[in-house]
């Protein structure tokens, strides 16, 4: 089916949303290593999926405490992580105007990749299709392969070995890189890599990830001095 509005086709969204959803849900399996590699149980580790779901946030948590880091902080960081989540929820409820019994329910899905899927559409009607089918499609995977993953943590041995530590961040990078199309939010992501790696070996775990979080402000003074500098020469110019 087609929107009369002049919408993608139904297939189309769902084709689309699909292919998000099962091409991330299976980075399940790496979150799953990870955390049962970091000590947590099996259990442990499903309940993170099933109730967080946002995989930056729950890779930030288990990796804060695989490296020693405390168990608040490492909290702290995998929050501030998914705070990001509130803002898309801003953007979300406007644009899908779901009714108001349903929204807590969507609440658990709006995350990056539902957000992206729903924002690339041209009309409600597909923003609904993409964000319903990006979401049931990833949060049943998600949680399959992080089961799937905690059960082979055993089997597997060390993450590290496999490379599968990264895994989660190369994710997260994967998504943000086409996000960074202006010069400030290439330099806050710049800037957030430098503190975050530098700091890394001289704070304990998950609190580089906190400091980190100072790019965007300070990438957004230097772009406000930037362009009064602009504005101060223009006016010199005109007079």
């Amino acid at each position: 089916m087609r929107d009369d509005r002049g919408g993608r086709p139904d297939s189309a969204v769902v084709r689309d949303a699909l292919g998000v959803g099962v091409a991330v849900g299976l980075s399940g399996f790496a979150f799953g290593v990870t955390s049962a590699g970091s000590g947590l149980t099996v259990w442990q580790t499903c309940a993170l999926s099933l109730l967080v779901f946002t995989g930056a946030s729950q890779f930030a948590l288990v990796g804060a405490l695989a490296a020693g880091g405390n168990p608040l902080t490492a909290a702290a960081g995998a929050f501030f992580l998914g705070v990001r989540n509130a803002f898309y929820g801003l953007r979300l409820s406007q644009l899908l105007a779901l009714p108001r019994a349903v929204r807590p329910f969507a609440a658990q899905w709006v995350i990056d990749e539902t957000t992206a899927v729903s924002l690339a559409q041209r009309d409600q009607r597909g923003a609904r299709i993409g964000f319903a089918v990006t979401g049931l499609s990833l949060y049943l995977l998600w949680n399959l392969t992080t089961l799937l993953g905690a059960l082979g943590a055993e089997a597997i041995g060390d993450t590290d070995a496999w490379g599968l530590d990264a895994a989660g961040p190369a994710v997260f990078l994967a998504l943000l890189a086409p996000m960074l199309k202006t010069t400030t939010e290439r330099v806050a992501a710049a800037l957030a890599v430098l503190l975050g790696l530098g700091l890394l070996p001289v704070l304990p775990g998950g609190v580089p990830v906190l400091v980190a979080a100072l790019a965007a402000p300070l990438a957004l003074w230097a772009e406000g001095r930037r362009e009064g500098r602009a504005r101060g020469d223009a006016d010199e110019e005109r007079r």
